[in-house]
């Protein structure tokens, strides 16, 4: 549900000797992948698979990880995706057994490898069961979209999404690290369908996402506004910023952190980390009809810098 009208005015992401024979294929296939690790391969094996590639899952592409099962043919696949796939090897169809690839299991779990995010500037080197967590968290991962109006499934750095949000979302862009936005609503008791707006501003080099919108909290209807900040927790914890709306001799201020975009637009909503105004009270901003919505918001971004005379901590406003 879209607002009805917006005005902004900015002022400024080896095998064992038991283990069966049908292991045999999959074990020359190791050989062949240890050869692009700097291992030498077995006589007459062609190094022609890559570690990557032998540990991927045929079904899901993801990394296998134990339990890793295979057919009796040698073909693998992750224990998630043996349940899906009706007892039929994916790649040969025939029949599933019980039967654990071992030798598999036994090399991933001697190797040490490069982060996934090593091209965008991780220099890591993690054991293979330890690679996948490091991943899921690596400061170098890429962002995903901040846009809340959709599940947008696009991710990039910061420059990317910027353009990104700015193209293909029509995001209004603003410099300037005041701002002074205008919502207005004809039918503020609609908000079964959460009613949002999304603004970035650009200031100290950075770029910030101001969200508003209209969601239930419980039984009640409600509009919350705050700031996400476009990079890593670590950084977005340098800056400030302020929201502040009233009329009539009352004000609400709300003054915090800018959380990251590493934090999903909606895990910050239900945090309740922002300024969160009830309907009655918006409705009492609005006028004395108390029939349509109009809030005004005002804010602004700041610095925290340090001072070296007294190590005081002075907010730094932008120009």
């Amino acid at each position: 549900m879209d607002l009805d009208s917006v005005e902004c005015v900015s002022s400024c992401d080896g095998m064992d000797e038991d283990e069966p024979s049908h292991l045999h294929h999959q074990f020359a296939k190791l050989h062949g992948a240890a050869a692009l690790n700097g291992a030498t391969p077995a006589p007459g094996i062609s190094p022609t698979t890559s570690i990557n590639e032998l540990l991927e899952c045929p079904v899901c592409t993801n990394s296998m990880y134990p339990p890793i099962h295979q057919c009796h043919n040698g073909h693998t696949l992750c224990s998630s995706c043996k349940t899906k796939v009706q007892n039929r090897c994916p790649t040969c169809r025939q029949e599933l057994g019980d039967i654990r690839c071992l030798a598999l299991e036994k090399v991933a779990e001697s190797l040490e490898l490069p982060c996934k995010h090593s091209s965008l500037g991780c220099p890591g080197i993690f054991p293979y069961f330890s690679k996948h967590l490091h991943e899921s968290q690596c400061n170098f991962r890429p962002y995903n979209c901040p846009y809340a109006g959709s599940e947008c499934s696009v991710t990039g750095d910061i420059p990317f999404l910027v353009t990104h949000l700015r193209d293909d979302h029509k995001v209004d862009m603003h410099t300037g690290c005041t701002f002074n936005h205008r919502y207005v609503k004809s039918n503020p008791r609609e908000v079964e369908n959460a009613t949002w707006m999304l603004t970035v501003f650009h200031c100290f080099g950075q770029y910030f996402c101001l969200h508003f919108e209209a969601f239930q909290l419980g039984m009640a209807p409600v509009y919350m506004a705050f700031l996400r900040f476009m990079g890593d927790e670590t950084d977005a914890r340098n800056y400030c910023y302020s929201l502040e709306v009233g009329a009539n001799g009352r004000k609400l201020i709300w003054e915090g952190i800018p959380r990251s975009i590493r934090d999903g637009h909606r895990k910050v909503r239900e945090s309740h980390d922002g300024l969160i105004i009830q309907r009655n009270m918006a409705l009492f901003f609005s006028g004395s009809d108390r029939k349509e919505l109009k809030l005004r918001v005002t804010g602004r971004i700041w610095k925290e810098q340090q001072s070296s005379e007294s190590g005081v901590c002075i907010p730094n406003l932008c120009s």
